[in-house]
């Protein structure tokens, strides 16, 4: 899925807060792809990077996957087309769900494990494009 265009339907506009847990404010835009279903059963989310203001909907690329170890969802993460972001720069933009959950992200480069600190250990070439694992110190 990653590298895939998407269209996000938004039912978490930036600057909204979490219909039932009223303490998490969105600061990026947060929906669903229409059709798509996640383990969850539900339609599978997405939060929208690069985009400053509340939108109904975006249609981009799927530049990420966060892989939650203690819950059966994954999240994609979805930017404009040309549009890229560090593994450091995606993992600042979402934490503020994510924090809760010990996960992980695939992106086209790497993956990082969702903890404050972060230590490269391993490398190995996969698709022609180096990956960087990453263990929690």
């Amino acid at each position: 899925m990653i590298g895939k265009i998407v269209k996000v339907t938004v039912d978490r506009p930036m600057g909204s807060y979490h219909p039932n847990h009223r303490d998490i404010y969105y600061p990026v835009n947060y929906g669903y792809i229409k059709g798509i279903m996640s383990p969850d059963g539900e339609e599978q989310d997405a939060y929208i990077l690069g985009i400053d203001h509340p939108v109904d909907e975006f249609t981009g690329r799927v530049i990420a996957v966060i892989h939650r170890y203690d819950d059966i969802e994954e999240k994609w993460v979805v930017a404009p087309v040309g549009k890229t972001y560090s593994a450091e720069e995606i993992k600042a933009q979402v934490d503020f769900q994510e924090q809760y959950f010990n996960y992980e992200e695939s992106t086209y480069d790497h993956i990082i494990i969702g903890s404050l600190r972060f230590s490269p250990y391993m490398h190995r070439h996969m698709y022609g494009r180096k990956r960087i694992y990453g263990r929690c110190d």
